[in-house]
């Protein structure tokens, strides 16, 4: 079960309370790349901005390791 390190959870949790919820920053499209290359361990790229379906669906993985906490030395 993968779970966010100290660090990348404090990220997330700073780019959960963004104050626009239907679009991001180029910083946070880069940070949802680089966590879900990270998090789900594929080569990092950036998908297409024309069709917002990859990115929300990688947004919506990475709350999922958000909701478990941060790791644990041992987890």
């Amino acid at each position: 079960m993968k779970h966010f390190n100290h660090y990348d959870y404090k990220d997330w949790e700073q780019f959960r309370m963004g104050e626009n919820k239907n679009t991001i920053t180029p910083q946070e499209f880069q940070l949802v790349c680089d966590l879900h290359a990270k998090y789900y361990e594929h080569n990092f790229y950036k998908p297409c901005t024309c069709n917002p379906k990859t990115i929300n669906r990688w947004i919506k993985d990475l709350n999922i390791i958000y909701e478990r906490g941060i790791v644990i030395s041992g987890d």
